[in-house]
Parts: structure tokens; C-alpha cells; sequence
């Protein structure tokens, strides 16, 4: 299979359709090869070897960030008092996580104290989940553990900042491990549980969630991508048909994968809110 990263092709294959697929081609006798992890670890492009060594998946995190950054400032620089549609529409835009996560989770006034941080893992996150499905780059910036974890850092990190700045630090650790209204004899088997739930698995599932769903849907694009060429280009006969529906398949799960890229920011921006009004308050 020619690399994904060399984009061959832009068309997407419905997972149900996989099987119909002749996989067992050898090497070199032009059968299909399904994707490989060779998509999420690709050739350097600079400085190989070194600190600084670039390949396709930071160039693409590049990308996203400059694109989020050009869109603030340009917003910034031509907002006017009567807005236009594109200035509206980034309006509506910036004010979903406030609306949305912070001052429902957190109310109008004590939201304001957080808006910054939520807003801020809201838009890279979706920023990153967006350029799986931009023509050119073609892979989610999420999609290898690097970044989802990072974010998960960050909300792990103020989820216990925030405990412990509201609560004090004995205060912040004895309301998670021991909650109260708790008979004593049960803090036995609740204390070791509340803190694998509370301070090792939620970091966990923040990455894994947002990790596993980009890095399945780059999958399936993957494999629509080389399955249609592949049915168009060298099965012939029924591969036409069978090609018109992957294309016609491909263009749903490219919706599909743009709400799923919303979907995952936005869970994981409310997830981060929920962690920390937890942390602020006595169970």
C-alpha cells in the first residue's frame, strides 16, 4: 500500500464493505494492503535524528495551530460593533464553551474564573480533530497519543491546582479519598478505589477517549481511501459498483467524522469543567 501521507486518493470506504475487499494480495502482485501504524509514524521531513526532527504529524499540529491562530487575530483586528455573518459566526463560535460548558457547569460568575482554560482545551482540541478530514493533511493531530495526553496533563493539573487553591491541600485530599458520610470500615475499600478513579484512571480515559476515537476514524479513512482506488483503479468489473457505493459511503463517514471531531472537544473541554468543579467542592 502507497502511504496515505502521499495522498494518493480522497475517497472513503465503509467499514461494513471491508470484508468484500480481497486482502491477501502479496507483495507486489497488486492485491490490497489495509493501513498500517506506519500512518501515525511517518518518515522525518527535518532534522532526523535530532530534538528537533519533523515529520508529517507535528507538521500537521503546526498547521492546526497556525490556522487557529491567523482566525483569532484576523477576528480581532476586523471585529466590528454590527457584525458580519464570518464575524458572527466566530462569535457563536467563541462563545459555545462559555455558554455551553463553563457557565453550566460552573454558573455565570464563578464560570468567568475558568473560561480561559476550558476555552483554550476546546479550540486546540478541536483545531487538532479537524485536520483529519482538510484535504493536504489528512490526519488528526489527536490521533497519536502525544497530544492527547498533553491536554490531559493540563486538565489533570488544574483539576488538583483549583482543589487545592479553594480547599487547602489536606482539606483538597481528604474530601476525594475519604468522602464524607462514609462509615470508617468502608474507607478501607473506598480510599484505594477513589484513588485509582480520581487520580490515575480519569487522566487515563481523557487520553485514551480522545486518543482511540481519532486514531479509529484516520483508520476507516485510511481504508476507504485505498479500498476505493483500489476497486476503481485495479479490481475492475464489479470493483466499479462496489467503488461508486465506498464513494458514496466515504462522503457520509467524512460528515460523520467532522461531528465526531466536535463531539470529542467538546466532551473533552466538559470533562475537564465537571473534574474541576468536583475538585472545588466537598462531596
Amino acid at each position: 500500500m502507497k502511504n496515505f501521507s502521499e495522498g494518493h486518493t480522497l475517497l472513503h470506504l465503509v467499514s461494513t464493505l471491508a470484508p468484500v475487499l480481497p486482502l491477501s494480495g502479496g507483495e507486489g502482485d497488486g492485491g490490497f494492503e489495509g493501513p498500517s501504524l506506519h500512518e501515525f509514524f511517518p518518515d522525518a521531513l527535518l532534522f532526523e535524528g535530532t530534538y528537533f526532527e519533523l515529520n508529517r504529524v507535528l507538521l500537521v499540529r503546526l498547521i492546526a495551530v497556525l490556522i487557529m491562530v491567523i482566525l483569532m487575530v484576523i477576528y480581532a483586528k476586523r471585529a466590528k460593533l454590527i457584525p458580519g455573518r464570518a464575524q458572527a459566526a466566530m462569535e457563536m463560535l467563541l462563545e459555545f464553551p462559555k455558554k455551553s460548558i463553563t457557565a453550566e457547569i460552573f454558573g455565570e460568575e464563578e464560570g468567568k474564573r475558568y473560561e480561559k482554560l476550558i476555552a483554550t482545551i476546546f479550540f486546540g482540541v478541536i483545531f487538532m480533530n479537524m485536520t483529519g478530514v482538510i484535504p493536504g493533511l489528512q490526519i488528526a493531530g489527536t490521533s497519536i497519543i502525544g497530544m492527547p495526553l498533553i491536554y490531559a496533563l493540563v486538565a489533570y493539573v488544574a483539576f488538583i491546582f483549583h482543589g487545592i487553591r479553594v480547599q487547602g491541600v489536606g482539606h483538597f485530599f481528604k474530601s476525594q479519598l475519604f468522602p464524607a458520610g462514609v462509615p470508617w470500615p468502608l474507607y478501607i475499600i473506598m480510599t484505594p478505589i477513589e484513588l485509582m478513579s480520581t487520580f490515575i484512571i480519569r487522566p487515563a480515559t481523557l487520553t485514551i477517549r480522545l486518543l482511540a476515537n481519532m486514531m479509529a476514524g484516520h483508520l476507516l479513512l485510511v481504508m476507504c481511501f485505498v479500498g476505493t482506488n483500489y476497486l476503481f483503479l485495479q479490481m475492475g468489473g464489479v470493483g466499479y459498483g462496489l467503488g461508486i457505493v465506498t464513494f458514496a459511503g466515504g462522503i457520509a463517514f467524512t460528515a460523520f467524522e467532522l461531528f465526531i471531531a466536535a463531539l470529542q472537544a467538546y466532551i473533552f473541554a466538559l470533562l475537564t469543567a465537571v473534574y474541576i468543579q468536583l475538585s472545588v467542592q466537598e462531596h
